[in-house]
């Protein structure tokens, strides 16, 4: 999965949503140990400090934790990983139908769109 910045919001707010969607899609699996944050900044083009930012992100959200002995691991709690990926579903589905009002769709009409999209 390449990293995909831009300039229209924080960088750091960017990673972190980023490193939420390798975790919730299994790019990294719950209990793995992360890379380190030198590692990260690195691969992703960043300073350093702007990458352990959007970690503390992950710390604070409950997707990753840290220990001092063995790193940054990414939860092992299925509860907090179904809860964040029902959340990130949820403002997809939320996106899309605003977008299909925003065309002159009603919800039903937006519904029977994604039915007939299968």
């Amino acid at each position: 999965m390449e990293w995909k910045l831009d300039d229209s919001r924080p960088i750091w707010i960017q990673l972190q949503e980023q490193l939420t969607r390798r975790i919730l899609s299994g790019w990294y699996k719950a209990g793995e140990r992360l890379p380190s944050v030198r590692e990260l900044a690195a691969e992703a083009g960043v300073n350093p400090n702007t990458m352990q930012r959007a970690l503390a992100g992950l710390d604070a959200s409950g997707l990753s934790e840290t220990n001092r002995t063995t790193g940054r691991t990414v939860t092992e709690d299925e509860g907090v990983l179904e809860g964040m990926r029902t959340a990130l579903a949820q403002g997809i589905i939320d996106q899309y139908f605003e977008a299909a009002a925003e065309l002159g769709y009603t919800r039903e009409q937006a519904v029977e769109l994604l039915e007939r999209g299968k």
